[in-house]
């Protein structure tokens, strides 16, 4: 395998944020906004409380190797229980606060951990519904309290809270610290510090075991490529238990000295984002469809003289989309500064963006007229590819040499080949170490120091550009391969549609599942005087049918004949991870959909 000088120090993130409590203690590191104040902690805050952390999670004899769980939304409590255990030498397991008790089993059983930090009450019901399946749970540690007093006996032996794990590490901490420096002079980055659960698209989640050389090994390419260092800021909302969100929140600020933004919760991003302001937004296709279908239903309820403008904005804007501001002429730099006065401005702001200096989109495939048009906006957004089994980013567009439909080159440190069928294989120090408890699975990706990703690939324009999932490309009765999602993206670039589920397999033509975006078609509807009562009325209503038939006669006049849907279905509910439709991620199940439905698609070929 071939070496790069990354420039970083070679320490685990343990020890990094040791030497960053020693180099810059008086910086901000983190804010958490608590009843609306934000509330900062410096880096030597940072520091002692995970050592505090991992003092309390040590007097609970978590060892070395250890597992510590997180099942929480993103808040500093997360990064601390990830970088106290650090501090031991245990390895965080995180887990999607959204998952069902029986997800939550799973994962915590396979993983063995020991101990699981809880957010709240009805995490800690998900914990206690299947404690009897979980033989290697000793302690549960509660980060919110309320509700604690309604558990006595066995249960609440059980349990202790996040106040009294840092408070008895505190005192254990100023009584022998030299517990947490033995165990950090030990640390190697070949150890294990992060297990990450892949969302199960296609079967049983796997537990991919993250060294911590991996996160300092795909930290400089992500800085290098995207520009970042101390003084970026980052809002952190996406799930800590997924890759994309880790190495934005602790891999990369935790090597580079940026700051992170812990909001309120999940359900006031756009208000946090519009008091952070970062310079740096990560956001999965379905956030920036949000945010697309945001800004139409604001368009649709301001002054037609506001609309009037919008539209020419976009209009005048969009030729330029495709470059960076320094490189736009004269010309396009005035006639940009006219719209963005005038009224870009106010939508960025909207947004919570006007500061971002960068904006990604990655995870799951985006369709190329979402990316576009918010780059008409002003926003240098761009595509993102990795997975979790590369430690996150190994792949990622220029800010400044953007190439629509691609996913950019390699990044720093990371080499790549195409196998069999053009599928992309990586290699370098982001490569994880293996599954949990899975030879065999580890076997089937990892071929002699090469991660086969399971994605097809091609070259476009000197960048790579993702096909598709291998295992999704479908071949039809006529034996036309088809890219799904591609076909998907371009129905899905519609304000209207939130989901399309390509149905080609075997058939004579190609036709789809497809589920309305509620918000956006609920104020149509009301503009157009149609009443209904709920989701199912609404996505009945022959009118919104029609609505949605001109989105896919839209979206095939951009694909080849063979592509084309001729006939789909519209969902009369919306797809839910509780009914294992969706994962966690908001991924769709394609085999479990299918299923699902599976009169519906055998009408659709009546």
């Amino acid at each position: 395998m071939s070496s790069f000088d990354s420039g970083l120090p070679e320490l685990t993130m343990p020890q990094m944020l040791r030497q960053q409590a020693s180099q810059i203690p008086g910086r901000i590191a983190i804010r958490q906004k608590d009843f609306g104040i934000w509330r900062p902690y410096t880096w030597l805050e940072y520091w002692q409380r995970a050592c505090h952390v991992g003092m309390g999670l040590n007097a609970l004899d978590v060892s070395a190797g250890g597992r510590v769980g997180v099942l929480s939304e993103n808040r500093i409590e997360w990064v601390l229980s990830q970088l106290g255990a650090g501090t031991i030498g245990a390895v965080t397991v995180g887990l999607y606060p959204t998952s069902p008790a029986a997800e939550t089993a799973y994962v915590l059983d396979h993983a063995d951990v020991e101990v699981v930090v809880c957010e709240d009450q009805e995490q800690l019901e998900k914990v206690l519904e299947r404690r009897h399946e979980l033989p290697s749970l000793r302690h549960i540690v509660l980060i919110e309290t309320k509700g604690l007093g309604s558990y006595s006996g066995d249960e609440r032996q059980l349990i202790s809270t996040f106040a009294e794990l840092e408070a008895v590490g505190a005192k254990a901490y100023a009584q022998a610290m030299a517990i947490i420096d033995d165990a950090l002079a030990r640390q190697t980055l070949n150890d294990v510090g992060l297990m990450i659960y892949t969302s199960g698209s296609t079967g049983k989640p796997k537990g991919a075991m993250i060294t911590y050389a991996n996160m300092r090994g795909v930290a400089p390419g992500i800085m290098e490529r995207l520009g970042l260092d101390g003084s970026d800021s980052h809002l952190s909302y996406l799930p800590l238990c997924h890759v994309a969100e880790q190495m934005l929140t602790t891999f990369v600020p935790i090597y580079s000295g940026a700051q992170v933004n812990f909001g309120e919760s999940i359900r006031t991003v756009q208000e946090d984002l519009r008091e952070v302001a970062p310079t740096l937004f990560l956001g999965v296709p379905r956030i920036w469809e949000k945010l697309h279908a945001s800004i139409t239903i604001k368009m649709q309820e301001a002054h037609p003289w506001v609309q009037g403008c919008y539209r020419r904005a976009m209009r005048a804007c969009a030729p330029f989309a495709s470059k960076a501001a320094p490189q736009r002429t004269l010309a396009e730099k005035i006639i940009y500064a006219f719209w963005y006065w005038l009224i870009l401005r106010a939508m960025l702001n909207f947004i919570g963006l006007r500061r971002a200096k960068v904006a990604l989109t990655g995870a799951a495939p985006i369709p190329t007229d979402i990316v576009n048009y918010f780059r008409t906006m002003g926003l240098p957004l761009v595509e993102v590819y990795g997975l979790t089994e590369s430690s996150g980013m190994i792949l990622g567009q220029h800010p400044d040499r953007y190439l629509a439909g691609t996913v950019g080159e390699p990044i720093l440190g990371v080499e790549y080949k195409l196998g069999e069928h053009d599928e992309l294989l990586v290699r370098g120090e982001m490569v994880f170490a293996g599954y949990y408890k899975d030879p065999d699975q580890t076997q089937a990706v990892l071929l002699d120091g090469w991660l086969k990703t399971g994605d097809v690939v091609a070259h476009e324009g000197g960048m790579l550009r993702i096909v598709d999932r291998l295992k999704d490309i479908m071949i039809t009765a006529g034996g036309k391969n088809l890219t799904p999602s591609e076909i998907e993206n371009k129905v899905k670039a519609s304000a209207y549609i939130k989901e399309c589920i390509v149905i080609a397999e075997g058939r004579k033509y190609v036709s789809a599942l497809i589920q309305i975006e509620f918000d956006t078609v609920a104020k149509w509807a009301e503009s157009q005087g149609i009443a209904f009562t709920h989701f199912r009325s609404l996505a009945e209503h022959p009118d919104v049918r029609q609505l949605v038939q001109e989105a896919v006669d839209a979206a095939n006049a951009q694909l080849a004949q063979v592509s084309h849907i001729r006939r789909f279905h519209l969902l009369t509910k919306e797809l839910d991870h509780d009914d294992g439709e969706v994962t966690a991620t908001m991924k769709v199940r394609r085999a479990s959909v299918y299923k699902g439905y599976a009169e519906q698609i055998e009408a659709l070929y009546a």
